[in-house]
């Protein structure tokens, strides 16, 4: 039982992320199958790959908190994920002038476009078909 909490324990303190795998053997009358699983775990918040998949299925960040209710300025770039319950359609990252992390989140409605802007994994801006650009 100590080594799994010690390896916890390393991964918050340095601040990074840990890939964690297995194998597990299950044997019945028709044979023994094989079967593997693995989990991502972070210390910091999950943030979105340019794949749209989230960088890991666990945080492990004390400040990790509730689903948000509705998608709004501030929320996390897979919160929106999650809210949305599909992934995007396109997700561009890049870093701008000042070294923040910059994404840009693609989704192709039925009523048009939607493009969700941020900023150091903080939704700042939101622009809709018709509803022009909504900032926070």
């Amino acid at each position: 039982m100590k080594v799994p909490v010690a390896l916890a324990l390393a991964a918050a303190l340095a601040g990074c992320s840990v890939d964690m795998g297995g194998f597990s053997f299950v044997s019945n009358e028709r044979g023994t199958r094989t079967s593997s699983a693995s989990a991502r775990i972070s210390t910091q918040e999950a943030m979105l790959t340019p794949e749209g998949e989230c960088s890991a299925d666990v945080s492990l960040d004390p400040s990790t908190r509730p689903l948000p209710k509705e998608i709004a300025v501030g929320i996390t770039e897979c919160e929106l994920v999650r809210l949305k319950n599909k992934r995007p359609t396109d997700v561009l990252i890049g870093e701008s002038g000042k070294g923040q992390r910059e994404v840009q989140v693609l989704y192709a409605e039925p009523g048009g476009r939607e493009l969700y802007l941020f900023t150091d994994n903080r939704l700042s801006r939101i622009v809709k078909p018709g509803q022009g650009e909504q900032q926070g």
